[in-house]
């Protein structure tokens, strides 16, 4: 599939192609940066406009085959000279600022995350270099439709306001990364570490989490993380700096591979072991009929439904269970889970709660 590229990428491209105007007085059809991954990228650049005492430069964010939010959006880089030495970078408009800790950026600064800002400030510096210059520079990146596509991240969520961020630790964004998704799940599990988080739920997708949100009123927004797909990661990162407590919410089919100790749960990772489920049905008692059913059966749902209609809420109690020994079991653990599992219409079909780990097992010998 077709690689794209970054934000961040873009940015240092706008942001160089704005600079070499400003002294040469010239305007750039293109600008050729080097990426993080060790090679070179020209971007085309679709307007060049001069002003008194700034130019700006703009381009087209092409993401590949990625479906990225801000696939066509326009990024734009206006550079201006600084009355104080140095390089000055902002965020304009559509660029989301900062409002909560633990983040990579400060809270107060503009949403340019530490490579893209090292991009920028390596580029221009060379620019400058080059020139012989050595007077201050402002650069503000903006991308004008910024706050309409922030609404379709999560950027709300972490306490980025105003815009999008601008992204990216290669330059280069490879469709259907699985790395962008996992970064986000770290960066919200320090937003809500920072926000004095110490009960977190985890959900594997939009639907499960507004179930979650229901079950836990109480608890703040930055304590619900979307993790996918990536249980495993993301129990492993949320013990990793100290959380103690946390609750996953999903439903049958992952939920289904997670109890069987899968803990990267998409539909490829791994088949739904009925032969499991069927232990875990004659274990809390079903009739040779249901345990039957459940090993013909095609989907964990359809196991679910065929519980459900024979009255064996104890099933989805001892898979909930499972679902908590089997994570602190892959963590090692160190954590206090909960397990609950919804129906596709959101009924919740079983809980499990406050199953603690014994730090004192030597997990390595099992």
């Amino acid at each position: 599939m077709r690689h794209g590229y970054t934000t961040g990428a873009c940015a240092t491209a706008v942001s160089k192609a704005a600079l070499l105007a400003l002294i040469t007085k010239e305007e750039q059809e293109t600008s050729t940066i080097h990426l993080p991954i060790g090679r070179d990228a020209t971007f085309t650049i679709e307007k060049c406009i001069f002003e008194e005492n700034a130019v700006s430069c703009e381009t087209i964010k092409d993401a590949g085959d990625d479906p990225d939010a801000t696939h066509q959006a326009l990024i734009v880089g206006t550079v201006s000279w600084a009355d104080t030495p140095g390089i000055h970078l902002d965020g304009g408009i559509g660029v989301g600022r900062v409002t909560k800790p633990g983040l990579p950026v400060p809270v107060g600064e503009a949403a340019i995350n530490p490579v893209p800002r090292k991009m920028i400030y390596s580029t221009v510096q060379g620019v400058l270099d080059e020139f012989h210059i050595t007077r201050g520079v402002n650069v503000v990146i903006s991308v004008p439709k910024g706050e309409e596509i922030a609404k379709k991240t999560l950027n709300g969520r972490l306490g980025i306001l105003g815009g999008i961020s601008i992204l990216g630790t290669r330059g280069t964004v490879v469709p259907f990364s699985s790395s962008a998704y996992m970064a986000s799940i770290v960066q919200a599990i320090s937003v809500a570490k920072e926000a004095g988080c110490e009960h977190l739920v985890v959900t594997t997708g939009g639907r499960s989490e507004k179930f979650a949100m229901k079950q836990y009123p109480h608890l703040a927004e930055e304590a619900f993380i979307e993790m996918g797909d990536f249980v495993g990661f993301t129990l492993k990162h949320c013990k990793r700096l100290g959380i103690k407590q946390v609750s996953l919410v999903g439903m049958m089919g992952k939920f289904s591979k997670v109890a069987q100790g899968v803990m990267m749960v998409h539909s490829k990772s791994a088949p739904i072991d009925f032969n499991f489920l069927a232990q875990l049905a004659e274990d809390i008692g079903a009739d040779e009929e249901t345990i039957a059913q459940v090993l013909e059966a095609n989907t964990a749902s359809q196991v679910g439904e065929i519980m459900m209609e024979k009255g064996y809420d104890a099933f989805f109690h001892r898979l909930c269970e499972a679902c908590c020994f089997s994570s602190i079991h892959h963590i090692k653990g160190g954590l206090t889970l909960s397990t609950s599992i919804y129906s596709m219409q959101g009924q919740l079909l079983g809980r499990a709660d406050d199953i603690a780990s014994i730090d004192e097992v030597d997990w390595d010998r099992g």
